[in-house]
């Protein structure tokens, strides 16, 4: 893993994913090296030669830089983070999205956090001091074989459940982004977010031609077709709104 400190030109970015609101990436690049993740596209723009989860910048003025961005914010949501996960293990050592979160906090912004990372609970005297903050682990699969194969240097998936149950239990808003949906028993996933989650978010896999040879050499091909994403969406739903739960498919 090739870590380097770097010094950004600005850490407040608006956001695509929807109005009024800024993304802030503390890092580029992610250790967890996901082997889907969209987020590859940003080696464009970082001049790396090394695959995608085997660097991290780390943008080591972030703090100071939103100190003085953070004015012009105003109430906008800002979203913790857009392509990198802010609670990666290098967190622990520089707790950068930790300086950020007491920034957006005096400030009182609000905030979205998405993340893989059991870390993310270190922080729960923060997110829990927010008016409007909202955390969301990402859960793609209630079998940990399966996340070996395609997460493999994320927190287990019951660790991350057992996350959301804690930030849950402390008032703070939560959910779940299953997402892109791995091969899985979906009941027994919904069952075990039942009472940890206030809604939830499902998603498939958007760019197959990259996981594709995975799925072969893993023997998962049925994974991959229209008709099993469609299948674990619905049956993941059904359990949820029979439960209350507000549920959205992305697709």
């Amino acid at each position: 893993m090739i870590v380097q400190e770097t010094q950004s030109k600005k850490i407040l970015v608006r956001s695509r994913i929807q109005e009024k609101t800024y993304c802030l990436n503390p890092y580029i690049g992610c250790q967890h090296g996901c082997l889907y993740c969209y987020a590859t596209f940003m080696r464009r723009f970082t001049g790396h030669r090394e695959r995608w989860g085997q660097f991290v910048d780390v943008k080591i003025n972030s703090p100071d830089l939103l100190a003085k961005e953070v004015q012009r914010a105003h109430q906008w949501e800002v979203i913790i983070s857009s392509v990198t996960d802010p609670y990666q293990p290098l967190e622990r050592r520089y707790k950068l999205t930790r300086q950020c979160l007491k920034i957006l906090l005096n400030h009182k912004l609000p905030v979205s956090i998405l993340t893989k990372s059991v870390l993310v609970t270190r922080d729960v005297d923060l997110l829990g001091g927010f008016e409007h903050c909202e955390v969301g682990l990402t859960i793609t699969t209630d079998n940990d074989n399966i996340r070996k194969l395609f997460e493999p240097r994320s927190s287990p998936i019951p660790e991350r459940i057992k996350a959301l149950a804690t930030l849950h239990r402390c008032g703070i808003k939560t959910y779940a982004f299953i997402g892109p949906i791995l091969p899985q028993n979906p009941q027994n996933l919904a069952q075990q977010l039942l009472g940890t989650v206030d809604f939830v978010y499902i998603d498939r896999m958007n760019d197959k031609g990259k996981v594709a040879s995975h799925y072969r050499r893993f023997r998962l091909e049925s994974g991959l077709r229209p008709a099993f994403f469609h299948h674990i969406s619905r049956s993941l739903k059904a359990v949820f709104t029979s439960e209350g739960i507000e549920t959205r498919v992305l697709f």
